[in-house]
């Protein structure tokens, strides 16, 4: 059974920072030479809202962001930790959403539970 196991959210006042982390169970990768073969994304779901991308690193660390989290947010991974990681920074109230991670490679995709991030005063 695969495992991506999703933490670190909360609730933050605007112009907070939170960081998300997204672990791999054994389950899903037995090494961490196993890991680095994935590419790694997270991505977010408000109420009411299609679920999008958010950032996206490639297994080989190629990086890319949705417009809207640019400068803000930066997109981290850990192979040997086995762990993507999400700082957000500057956070506002349209960031408050599920975030969730996936792992995908060559068509096979896999998804983590969430983590709820409030940005509320």
């Amino acid at each position: 059974q695969v495992q991506l196991v999703e933490s670190g959210g909360g609730l933050v006042q605007p112009g907070g920072s939170l960081r998300l982390s997204c672990a791999a169970s054994a389950t899903f990768a037995t090494s961490a030479t196993f890991f680095s073969g994935w590419n790694m994304g997270w991505y977010r779901q408000a109420p009411g809202k299609q679920r999008e991308m958010v950032a996206r690193i490639t297994s080989g660390s190629n990086t890319n962001y949705a417009d809207s989290v640019k400068g803000r947010f930066t997109i981290s991974r850990d192979n040997a930790k086995k762990t993507v990681y999400l700082q957000m920074s500057s956070l506002k109230p349209e960031d408050t959403a599920v975030y969730y991670c996936k792992a995908d490679r060559g068509g096979t995709v896999y998804w983590g539970q969430g983590t709820q991030v409030t940005v509320s005063s």
